[in-house]
């Protein structure tokens, strides 16, 4: 006969052993098999209207200065659509007074760090926080499945202890990761946005431009791109266009202090879109409003608002926003 003081024991051994055998079986986040979901806790009524949340606006990896990295929130109705998943996205989506609780989709524009780096980050702290209670769709280009199973993997000992000792569903039951690899196409509809996305060059991969359509407005994510006037015609009268700018005197300053060759000055000119092409391309889309973003570079203060505006008004004479971290901007 067991002694009733070895029961606990024995059970939370039994039960971490068989978390640790669900965690392995599941690591693949598209799973059909994906029963566990707990239905959605009841909440306040969610208010009604659209607006863009400016998470990160610095351009590239390094991590300090003023801006955080690549990271936004599309808010319709009260769902969140992440576009992005750059470093610190998570607090500053708390800053920002959203709920993780909120997500819906997770959107990548492309396989660089500085855009992907907390995706699977993202997804545990819903979990971990109690948030993750129904499951959430991720959409990039071809990879993000391997991403999300690796990441699954990469964590199966924490995620398996928390199975055991929280009772919490295995979490890549929770999030279902779909490669796009089209050029341009349909990627979702769910009611509250129809997204398309549109392949654009970033050498020396691609990057994946993204369309929302919601009751209230459109709105264009451009993600990183070489100077692409097709890009234009995807985005043709848009509401709201976000694109990412390059200041050039600010690229060669950084060349310099990063003791850089002329191969990298080409590489970051070549693979992004100066201020003045971004007012070209506004102007063909016929873009209502422009907002400058993801910023190369993005962390040298003698670059003022008026520097970036002023290139790119040379081609656009419609509002340009320069964007800011935590910055709103409201659809219709």
């Amino acid at each position: 006969m067991v002694s009733p003081s070895r029961i606990p024991v024995l059970n939370r051994r039994s039960l971490l052993q068989t978390a640790m055998t669900t965690a392995a079986g599941t690591l693949l986040a598209g799973s059909a098999s994906s029963l566990l979901a707990q239905a959605p806790m009841p909440g306040p009524a969610k208010s009604r209207g659209a607006r863009l949340v400016l998470l990160g606006t610095k351009g590239g990896p390094r991590v300090g200065g003023t801006r955080s990295n690549p990271a936004n929130a599309l808010v319709v109705d009260g769902k969140v659509y992440v576009i992005d998943t750059g470093m610190g996205v998570t607090a500053q989506f708390v800053k920002a007074g959203l709920n993780l609780a909120d997500i819906r989709a997770i959107f990548i524009s492309h396989m660089h760090s500085d855009h992907e780096l907390e995706f699977g980050n993202l997804v545990y702290n819903m979990w971990a926080a109690g948030a993750l209670r129904t499951p959430v769709d991720a959409y990039g280009p071809v990879g993000i499945e391997a991403m999300a199973a690796d990441f699954w993997r990469l964590n199966r000992m924490d995620i398996a202890t928390r199975m055991a000792d929280e009772g919490k569903v295995d979490p890549a039951t929770l999030l279902r990761a779909h490669d796009f690899a089209p050029k341009q196409g349909l990627v979702m509809a769910d009611g509250s946005v129809r997204v398309t996305a549109f392949t654009t060059p970033h050498p020396p991969i691609e990057n994946l431009a993204y369309r929302f359509e919601t009751p209230y407005g459109s709105v264009v994510y451009s993600g990183d791109t070489a100077y692409n006037p097709a890009l234009a015609d995807f985005a043709r009268d848009v509401d709201v266009l976000v694109h990412e700018v390059l200041y050039v005197p600010g690229v060669d300053r950084l060349v310099q202090k990063a003791n850089g060759t002329p191969a990298f000055r080409n590489h970051l000119i070549e693979s992004h879109t100066t201020a003045e092409q971004v007012g070209q391309i506004a102007t063909r889309a016929r873009a209502k409003k422009l907002v400058l973003s993801h910023f190369v570079p993005g962390d040298m203060d003698w670059i003022t608002d008026a520097m970036w505006r002023d290139e790119v008004a040379k081609h656009y004479k419609g509002e340009i926003v320069v964007g800011r971290d935590l910055m709103e901007i409201p659809l219709g």
